[in-house]
């Protein structure tokens, strides 16, 4: 069995990670009723002795002997303090976190270049040591947000430090896009300014956009409130409740990262539980990223209503693979459907059947536009375990063009910001920041947009004979 080691970095990246480990304890739990630590905890856990590590005066607990495989960095205390004293303390030994008092100012250089200097052997070692107790280290997930300073500067220097270090283990990061309507005016600095470190180093990046993800929670706060008994949401429901892992008190986001959350849950699957055609963390790489710069996969969750735990009755399995491919389910403000798709995965856990698959893979085809060289590229899984108290979801991961519009709105709010030169002087007077790095990485996010501009102009080129249903296995 591989391991894989989650990286966390600043208050979203941490936030979200803990909400992953919550219901990922949850999951396992629920699979693994007699509490033997085995194969599937061993993914993402390390098994400890309470009474041997740090905080053994603690009272035991169900996760008295787990460790998570994770590194928690934030340049401000508040966060990484709530989580040594929340419900998971007992799943972090004070080591694996790294924090200061003062944060980033939502200045990506201060992040990159001022904290990524002062803390870069203490995280290394940390990772290092992380990456010691795996047996066979597959997997780094980055989880961060590329608005603020410590996510989006910090964050991407931990993705450097990643490549140097192990540059053979796959780099898959996680990040929380802002919105247009963000309340950090430098937000497009450091998005942009992140973005050309996300497209040289990472292997594979999942954007999530934060307006996305407030469309999908108030879709499901609106079906909680039709007053249709069938509609009603269970009290221990894991897209509202508090009782996560940072505090027992619910905080404003909660229900946005339990989305991401959900999302890591299903990416990971395969890799905890057994299934008929289970995918390789390496294997999303591998089948989905054709071009090493073009790595950006825009994921979709369905059932909506398996994320809040609504009771309603079941759906037709093919209506939940219908869902995957329309906009309201898209973790971006995109609609693949009009765009060109490079690739496509469809990860699906529960009372799924290969018949499914194949068939709704037959009936999807002739809605969706492939790249000629690559029409049959449809990678599968399906995992035995649903996700809990469900029958089945459906996880799609699409390396498609459509992600270049939200890159040219980022683009714009960018140049808005840039041709005023506002704020540059926070930026340019930190140590290692010249003010050549921003048409640097502009210059970055330009040639990304070009590249997929140049793909979508072979649409008109493509030929309309459906070719045979090939799975990629």
């Amino acid at each position: 069995m591989t391991q894989s080691v989650v990286i966390q970095v600043g208050q979203c990246g941490n936030q979200v990670g803990c909400r992953f480990w919550d219901l990922a304890l949850r999951e396992h739990a629920h699979v693994n009723t007699k509490g033997i630590y085995d194969e599937a905890l061993g993914s993402f856990f390390r098994n400890v002795d309470p009474r041997s590590e740090e905080g053994s005066g603690a009272p035991r607990s169900r996760i008295a002997g787990l460790r998570a495989r994770a590194v928690l960095v934030d340049m401000e205390e508040g966060v990484l303090n709530e989580i040594l004293q929340g419900p998971l303390r007992q799943l972090f030994s004070t080591t694996q976190l790294i924090s200061d008092v003062s944060g980033s100012g939502n200045n990506w250089a201060v992040g990159h270049h001022t904290y990524g200097s002062a803390y870069r052997e203490q995280i290394v070692e940390q990772i290092r040591k992380a990456a010691e107790h795996c047996d066979c280290l597959q997997t780094f997930f980055v989880l961060h947000s590329m608005g603020g300073g410590t996510g989006s500067g910090l964050g991407t220097c931990v993705l450097k430090l990643l490549e140097e270090e192990f540059p053979e283990v796959c780099r898959l990061v996680t990040a929380v896009y802002p919105s247009a309507e963000d309340d950090v005016i430098t937000s497009p600095y450091n998005s942009v300014l992140a973005m050309r470190e996300l497209t040289e180093h990472a292997d594979c990046v999942l954007p999530i956009e934060n307006q996305s993800l407030v469309d999908i929670v108030s879709k499901i706060q609106h079906m909680a409130h039709t007053g249709k008994p069938s509609c009603v949401i269970k009290k221990d429901c894991t897209i509202i409740s508090g009782q996560g892992g940072v505090s027992k008190t619910e905080k404003p986001f909660d229900a946005m990262n339990n989305i991401v959350a959900n999302l890591l849950l299903n990416i990971t699957s395969s890799a905890r539980f057994e299934g008929s055609l289970n995918m390789d963390l390496n294997e999303i790489t591998m089948n989905l990223v054709p071009f090493p710069r073009l790595h950006y996969l825009v994921s979709s969750l369905t059932p909506l209503y398996t994320l809040a735990d609504v009771s309603v009755p079941t759906r037709r399995l093919d209506q939940m693979f219908t869902d995957a491919f329309s906009k309201e389910h898209q973790l971006m403000k995109a609609d693949p459907r009009h765009s060109l798709y490079l690739a496509c995965a469809l990860m699906l856990r529960g009372d799924v059947q290969m018949s499914d698959l194949r068939r709704n893979i037959e009936r999807l085809r002739p809605m969706l536009s492939f790249v000629p060289w690559n029409e049959e590229g449809w990678k599968a899984s399906l995992c035995a375990v649903p996700p809990v108290g469900h029958t089945h979801s459906l996880l799609a991961l699409a390396n498609n063009t459509c992600v270049k519009t939200s890159f040219m709105q980022l683009r714009d709010r960018f140049i808005k910001l840039y041709r005023k030169k506002a704020h540059l002087h926070h930026y340019v007077s930190v140590e290692g920041m010249e003010t050549s790095g921003f048409s640097e990485a502009l210059h970055s996010l330009s040639a990304l947009i070009d590249e997929y501009s140049q793909l979508d102009s072979t649409r008109s080129s493509r030929t309309h004979q459906t070719p045979r249903l090939n799975i990629a296995i």
